[in-house]
């Protein structure tokens, strides 16, 4: 029992000499948030669902891809939010939040990268 103490009070004296000084950096925000108003059930937001999904894949950490399905209870507030007349609607948002670009209807990758350049996304 002695021992396990000793040995308990060593490692925290040896954690305490290699993180002393040390900075601990909070999980980067995101440059863009990339938000789909959209509903599983709409054929040209069914074609986004691989579009956010190759996003989500190249630029994690630098982009945040949020969906939102506003035919259900939970998404209609965020179609109201941001007063979207159509689905699909893209949203982007920059680091500080503020809207800079968006668009209505399928978006294609291609089109959407120059999108997220504009942003300061890293392609």
């Amino acid at each position: 029992m002695r021992t396990r103490s000793i040995a308990s009070v060593i490692l925290v004296i040896i954690l305490a000499i290699f993180t002393a000084g040390a900075t601990f950096a909070a999980p980067a925000k995101p440059i863009v948030t990339f938000i789909e108003l959209g509903s599983v059930n709409c054929i040209p937001c069914k074609a986004m669902q691989p579009v956010m999904e190759s996003i989500r894949k190249k630029f994690p950490g630098q982009v945040s891809v949020l969906f939102y399905d506003v035919w259900t209870k939970e998404g209609q507030p965020y179609g109201q939010t941001f007063r979207i007349r159509v689905i699909p609607t893209q949203v982007f948002l920059d680091k500080d939040g503020k809207e800079y670009y968006r668009h209505e209807g399928f978006f294609p990758e291609e089109e959407l990268l120059k999108i997220l350049a504009k942003g300061g996304v890293k392609l």
